[in-house]
């Protein structure tokens, strides 16, 4: 459910958009896993979150520009 809330939010925004959160997910993954060396992070599963979610603005980015 949650899931699917967030692929219809990236669905709406421009490609543009969809690049400037693909850059901050990016940067979110590096710092979780800087934290993760350094044995400050307290929730482990956020960084596959973050990938996963990496992926999905991808595929959506993909997908606009194979309709163009």
């Amino acid at each position: 459910m949650k899931r699917t809330k967030y692929v219809e939010d990236l669905r709406t925004k421009s490609i543009a958009e969809l690049n400037d959160e693909l850059v901050a997910a990016k940067k979110e993954l590096f710092n979780l896993r800087f934290q993760n060396a350094t044995n400050q992070l307290d929730n482990t599963s956020r960084i596959k979150e973050v990938r996963r979610n990496i992926a999905r603005i991808q595929g959506i980015i993909v997908e606009r520009k194979d309709a163009e």
